[in-house]
């Protein structure tokens, strides 16, 4: 799986750098090309002579020190990288990387560096749970950086609590899974809906709703991560666009069922993230309606479901439906799963603080026809995504299997 692989591991001054080494080994034994890079604190841990050993590379330690003329280092080391691995990662380290300082090597080149990167955190309990750390692990997430997280125990400082670092069998573990995911989706075609949908009552007036599009994003990014094929169709939302997704822009809910509808029998995965429009104005006037009457009274119809519609065709794809309720979360979810005709549902209570609409976070909950199958804790979307992908990959192996066996 690491064969062949570029890995920059980045160590940060505190006392389980001495774990770094083993991390190094294990990366090394299992074909990865390592590259080290040390802060200055970290050599005062273990020495660099050891790394180097290790890696049998030169440890990087100095922003200016260069090793090849032909090249700048950190920038050199910057774009050598499949991925970034940073263990552990200091508060100081997440710091600099969450307010992008660059004033070392290793702060420099994760600045320049537009590899994926994993960072595994490892200090005092009450350091990891500082409000300006929870912020700046936040915030990383929101950019895409993963983390591993840190065990529950004895810490070096004497208390007990979170904040020691992973065992480096469980972050090489991290590394290997990271990989694989790689190709998880790889052949597949998978469209994702995203945004809210806008329906006109003139040139200037629009019925919407408050849907940002982040969530459907995040799962499009996910998927493409994954290896997979992937059309973006998207209403209105303030997400940016994702390098390698194909972007579909739509305005209201039935050029969103046609777009979707014209690449659906050659899809394998739908994740249907987008916020449709439940009703549309009967007559959308020609031009700007003017002021008249102290009241407006407004004739809407219902716009044709897309994900109902989905259900009743669907013959070999994967269905991921989402539900967004303000109360009633399950029995709604499930009762939504059954008559749309869904593999997996989503739901989330958007009256809860850190969920739904406008922010970069989500609390859901991932139903299948058997149940609520996972209760996820409030998480950056992006976060959000690669778990439940990662549920839906599984499902879809299943399904596939169940399948050939018949």
């Amino acid at each position: 799986m690491l064969t062949g692989k570029t890995i920059l591991l980045g160590i940060s001054g505190g006392i389980a750098a001495y774990k770094a080494a083993t991390i190094c080994s294990r990366l090394t034994q299992a074909g990865a090309k390592v590259r080290v890079i040390m802060t200055e604190s970290a050599t005062k841990f273990i020495a660099p002579l050891t790394l180097q050993t290790l890696s049998r590379h030169p440890v990087y330690l100095d922003t200016f020190d260069e090793f090849d003329p032909s090249v700048v280092a950190h920038i050199d080391a910057a774009d050598s990288a499949d991925l970034v691995l940073v263990a552990p990662a200091t508060a100081n380290i997440v710091g600099k990387m969450a307010n992008g300082i660059a004033d070392d090597f290793l702060s420099t080149m994760l600045l320049a560096t537009t590899a994926p990167v994993i960072v595994a955190p490892a200090m005092n309990v009450h350091m990891y749970a500082h409000p300006a750390v929870e912020r700046n692990m936040a915030l990383l997430a929101e950019r895409g950086v993963r983390f591993v997280e840190p065990g529950t125990g004895l810490l070096a400082c004497g208390y007990v609590g979170k904040g020691r670092l992973s065992e480096p069998e469980e972050i090489v573990a991290a590394v290997q899974r990271f990989f694989a995911s790689r190709s998880e989706l790889a052949g597949k075609t998978v469209i994702v809906t995203a945004g809210g949908t806008v329906e006109r009552l003139d040139p200037v007036r629009f019925l919407t709703n408050d849907s940002s599009g982040k969530m459907g994003f995040a799962f499009a990014e996910a998927a493409a991560n994954r290896g997979a094929d992937v059309t973006l169709i998207a209403g209105r939302t303030t997400a940016p666009p994702i390098d390698g997704v194909k972007l579909v822009r739509v305005e209201s809910a039935e050029q969103m069922l046609h777009a979707v509808l014209e690449r659906y029998d050659a899809a394998d995965l739908v994740i249907k993230a987008a916020a449709v429009a439940d009703y549309r104005p009967v007559e959308q006037a020609p031009t700007k309606i003017k002021k008249s009457e102290e009241k407006l009274v407004l004739e809407l119809e219902r716009t044709t479901d897309i994900l109902k519609t989905l259900g009743e065709r669907k013959t070999h794809q994967f269905l991921v439906g989402f539900a967004a309720e303000t109360e009633r979360v399950a029995e709604y979810a499930m009762s939504k799963l059954v008559r749309k005709n869904c593999d997996l549902l989503v739901a989330n209570d958007v009256s809860r603080e850190g969920a739904g609409f406008n922010v970069d976070t989500n609390v859901v909950q991932l139903y299948g026809k058997e149940g609520l199958l996972e209760s996820l804790p409030q998480l950056p979307k992006r976060e959000v995504a690669e778990r439940v992908l990662e549920r839906i990959v599984q499902r879809m192996r299943d399904k596939a299997a169940g399948e050939a066996g018949e």
